[in-house]
């Protein structure tokens, strides 16, 4: 009976668990990178950066709507846990579909003898394989592997625009697997065209799975007259819905939202924004990048589903072939379009745009567990031990990613942006481009949360764009005062380059430092500036940055602040209340070799205007936070 229960409501059970796992491993609040403007755009309704996610920002504001007892930021990130536990239900739902197709003989049922040999050739796998419970246990495995293989899991625990591309792109193929094994009518491929319109507008690398959909509707419909009336039909909806959702960027951004990425109020700037012009220049950028990206997805593809998932992904590929060759093309065809064209975008984080061939890799260790059940058939009780064998492989897999996607106690970007924002005088100005550490996570917790919404934050690197200056403008009137024709010169200047035309790089750049250098010089005195540490140690040290004559740095907080002559500036030791990681990648020793630098050459500072006793205090914090900290400047050796 219970089991019997368990077959009726599996996918149901199955995405349950899944979900109170991702709950336990949510974020509480902001993490690395987009977090803190996403969540931003979302609660205030805002531009994101391209290719602007329309329908991610409209679902994201009317969810945050409801009366829940959460902050907005974990809202948020509850949010993405629900579009990722929808998408694997849905991933249960479509691979449910396939398999039980295929236990069913592919010419219909007959009961001649020339039916019964043509049924034989085409159905390679005995049916007795593939019976209900056999069927459950390929669905659960291949959704156990997928949903707890690392990248996906960790689209679960924060919000990111990828969340919805998961919940979207299991609705097309979903959609996709109905219409291919129905009739085939107007309406069944209709839904489909509905589906992809609503996953274009949130994420361009849906087009990845155009070449898979070709696939499976060329097969079914075939190259005649009647295939060409559907996919018109499907067009005339697609489109109209599409630029429907997609009118939001425009109508929005008249508004002047606080965050207003590439403000796209007109065509030009609508039309770059939704091509995510500023970003092209990494897609397709040279061969080489694209052999380094390839020989990062085959060397970390192993890690995503720690090992032993190939186990399952492997023999599946051939299994799925032999269950179904159409399906196996699919799933191969598929797997390739996203490899080779995401190895094309050269950046950092791209382990998200493999994020389809991971599900293609769910439904290959599903129809690898049939073939596990097959070379069980021979003893007495395949099933349990088949069972076994997924358990074991499913929880290692979940024991391997667990660590590095429990978010459940990561404060580290909160605990960083409010230090650096806390530490600051009131009113004051900070240049920076420390977008991953505490620029996004600055616009959730001053635009949301109202703290320090005193600061000014100037982000170097888009102020190389023109539409950031509106959105500074709009947000801190009179920050361009006394530089009104530098700047106009400037994005003068900046229209050839952002229309792809011709036009002088080095004039460019030349006008470009002028505005920086000018920004300190006619804002200093009426605000606190300060310069972060990396506009020190990469633009200033290569001259691309120079301060005002006459002034120096000081090393305060966890910034240098800009002030007039050399005198000495006293400080207080800066509240420094972080909650260091447990996770020891990039993002987060950054932000430590950050932190330390400014306190140590703080603590420089102190001794050579003679107060060893306050370079003392310095030194303590380092000590009290970086216990390891072996790397003491010769300075400070004596007081160590």
């Amino acid at each position: 009976m219970i089991v019997e229960k368990y077959l009726k409501y599996k996918n149901y059970i199955l995405t349950g668990i899944i979900f109170i796992v991702y709950l336990v491993t949510l974020a509480p609040t902001v993490v690395q990178i987009d977090t803190g403007e996403l969540a931003t755009v979302v609660s205030e309704a805002g531009i994101a950066h391209p290719t602007g996610y329309p329908l991610f920002t409209i679902l994201g504001f009317f969810f945050l709507l409801l009366p829940l007892p959460f902050t907005d930021i974990f809202a948020a990130n509850l949010l993405a846990s629900i579009y990722v536990a929808g998408g694997v239900f849905l991933f249960t739902l479509w691979s449910e579909k396939l398999f039980k197709s295929f236990a069913i003989p592919q010419s219909g049922k007959s009961d001649s003898k020339k039916s019964n040999k043509k049924n034989s050739k085409k159905q390679v796998i005995p049916i007795q394989y593939l019976t209900e419970n056999v069927r459950m246990l390929a669905v659960t495995g291949g959704a156990l592997l997928l949903a707890f293989s690392k990248t996906f899991w960790f689209q679960s625990t924060s919000i990111e625009v990828y969340s919805l591309h998961i919940l979207l792109i299991n609705l097309v193929i979903y959609s996709l697997v109905k219409a291919y094994l129905s009739e085939g009518s107007y309406l069944d491929w209709l839904y489909l065209a509905g589906a992809l319109a609503l996953a274009f507008s949130n994420h361009m690398t849906t087009l990845l799975i155009l070449p898979g959909i070709a696939v499976l509707f060329f097969h079914k419909e075939k190259f005649g007259s009647s295939a060409f009336r559907k996919l018109g039909a499907m067009l005339a909806l697609f489109f109209p819905l599409l630029a429907l959702i997609y009118s939001y960027l425009p109508i929005r951004a008249s508004m002047q939202p606080v965050l207003n990425w590439g403000n796209p109020v007109d065509f030009e700037r609508f039309a770059r924004h939704f091509m995510g012009k500023q970003y092209q220049v990494w897609l397709f950028s040279s061969v080489d990048s694209a052999k380094e990206q390839l020989e990062y997805f085959f060397t970390n593809f192993p890690i995503e589903f720690f090992y032993v998932g190939l186990i399952l992904i492997i023999p599946g590929v051939f299994m799925l072939f032999k269950l179904n060759r159409i399906i196996g093309w699919f799933a191969l065809v598929t797997f390739w379009s996203t490899v080779l064209y995401s190895i094309n975008y050269d950046i950092a984080d791209i382990d998200s745009y493999f994020l389809l061939a991971f599900i293609i890799c769910g439904l290959w260790a599903a129809a690898g567990v049939v073939f596990i059940y097959s070379l069980l058939t021979k003893i007495e009780s395949p099933f349990p031990a088949a069972a076994g064998i997924i358990i074991v492989i499913t929880g290692i897999i979940f024991a391997g990613n667990v660590k590095d996607n429990n978010h459940s106690g990561e404060f580290i970007y909160e605990d960083y942006t409010k230090a650096v924002l806390g530490n600051c005088e009131e009113n004051a100005i900070i240049f920076s481009y420390q977008w991953d550490y505490f620029i996004s996570a600055s616009y959730y917790f001053q635009y949301v949360e109202d703290y320090r919404n005193d600061v000014i934050i100037i982000d170097k690197e888009l102020l190389r764009r023109s539409w950031y200056y509106d959105q500074l403008s709009n947000n801190y009137p009179g920050i361009f005062n006394d530089l009104e024709n530098e700047v106009k010169t400037f994005r003068e200047a900046l229209v050839p380059f952002e229309r792809s035309e011709n036009y002088n790089a080095s004039v460019l750049e030349g006008y470009f430092r002028k505005i920086m250098t000018g920004l300190v010089e006619k804002r200093m005195g009426e605000h606190p500036y300060y310069i972060a540490p990396e506009i020190i140690d990469n633009e200033m040290r290569r001259g691309e940055f120079t301060l005002p004559q006459g002034t120096t740095l000081v090393p305060k907080g966890l910034l240098y602040q800009v002030v007039e002559g050399n005198q000495y500036v006293e400080a207080d030791v800066p509240d420094l209340n972080i909650r260091w990681s447990d996770k020891n990648n990039t993002y987060t020793k950054n932000i430590e070799q950050f932190v330390v630098r400014v306190l140590l050459n703080r603590a420089i500072y102190e001794v050579n205007n003679g107060y060893e006793d306050r370079a003392g205090e310095y030194i303590s914090l380092v000590k009290k936070n970086f216990p390891s900290f072996r790397r003491i400047p010769p300075q400070l050796q004596s007081l160590w």
